[in-house]
């Protein structure tokens, strides 16, 4: 498939799907609101993409950072000859034209938008000298939450050699950036036989703030209900309920029907059964078991109905901030 044949929105989903949702929902919340939305419909619209497509999308993606760093070291002359010789006229203005406005990039700008943690993965082999070269030229947030998971023994070592370290010859910052992008590449090249869909979504709303998940699903509501709500109903399912703490399942609770909440533990797994046991007084448990007891077969298409009647119960409360469901991120902590 050709570079024509895939617009610039798909081309970023497929490079989200590449990246995996952890990096995606780091990428897209630097993006403004409405790309925000685009791009995930844009991603839940994807259906198989082929292995073709995939190292297109992902050669452009290197592609500009290496023409970024060729703008570095020699200007954008330098940088049009080098990208000429290797992808042609045409596709070097176009990739010139992109970069115009971006000549002051600094090296490993391409590490920028990297999880921290796969840095390190990365980096924490190299020498002290290469590691505060490296950190150096980050965003001091991004390398102090780098330099704080490498081993504590390196960590004084390489602050030292940071604030030590004088002007760095051209020659070696590019034989460094070299190595790095050629690392964070073969990571980034894993042989995904689906890419997108629904799922995609969920993985990445899960782990993306609270605020971004409903600008993103408040717009799919209005575009497309029906996606909106498969993805809703997804996000969070009726065994997740688990991960409340006692408090947020206490409140739920007082929010539902008993011949549901009955219903659904029918088919819900003892550990399910045991959170909710546990928060309900020691009468309402005895009752409870007795339902459960007395109630005989059910069919399943009934306990789905009453596991969906709650998750959409504490869907609501979640929202209302009456209760918390931990996501990555900012929502993990709580003061």
């Amino acid at each position: 498939m050709s570079d024509a044949a895939i617009n610039g929105k798909k081309k970023v989903a497929i490079l989200l799907m590449i990246l995996g949702p952890d990096m995606a929902s780091r990428v897209l919340k630097q993006f403004p609101e409405e790309d925000i939305e685009n791009v995930t419909m844009e991603i839940a619209n994807l259906r198989r993409v082929e292995k073709e497509t995939r190292d297109e999308v992902l050669d452009e993606f290197i592609l500009l950072g290496k023409a970024r760093q060729y703008v570095l070291d020699g200007g954008v002359e330098y940088a049009r000859d080098i990208l000429e010789k290797a992808v042609g006229h045409h596709k070097a203005v176009e990739i010139i034209k992109k970069l115009k406005e971006q000549i002051k990039i600094k090296p490993f700008t391409f590490v920028h938008k990297a999880d921290p943690k796969q840095v390190v993965n990365l980096i924490s082999r190299e020498h002290p000298q290469t590691i505060a070269l490296i950190l150096s030229y980050l965003a001091p947030q991004q390398s102090a939450i780098i330099l704080a998971e490498l081993p504590a023994e390196m960590q004084a070592d390489i602050a030292r050699r940071i604030a030590l370290m004088e002007r760095t010859s051209p020659e070696i910052l590019k034989t460094v950036e070299g190595v790095l992008r050629e690392q964070m590449a073969n990571v980034f090249q894993h042989d995904f036989t689906q890419a997108g869909g629904v799922e995609a979504v969920v993985n990445i709303l899960n782990r993306i703030d609270r605020g971004s998940e409903k600008l993103i699903l408040d717009k799919l509501e209005r575009e497309d209900a029906e996606l909106a709500e498969l993805i809703r109903q997804r996000m969070f399912v009726f065994e997740d309920i688990i991960t409340l703490d006692d408090a947020s399942i206490q409140r739920v609770v007082r929010e539902i029907d008993s011949k549901d909440l009955a219903k659904a533990l029918k088919g819900a797994s003892d550990d399910v059964k045991g959170r909710i046991l546990k928060n309900i007084s020691k009468r309402a448990g005895e009752m409870l078991n007795e339902e459960l007891e007395y109630m005989g077969p059910v069919r399943l298409r009934e306990v789905e109905e009453a596991q969906r009647k709650i998750v959409h119960v504490i869907r609501r409360l979640d929202e209302a901030g009456e209760i918390i469901i931990a996501r990555g991120g900012e929502d993990t902590i709580v003061v």
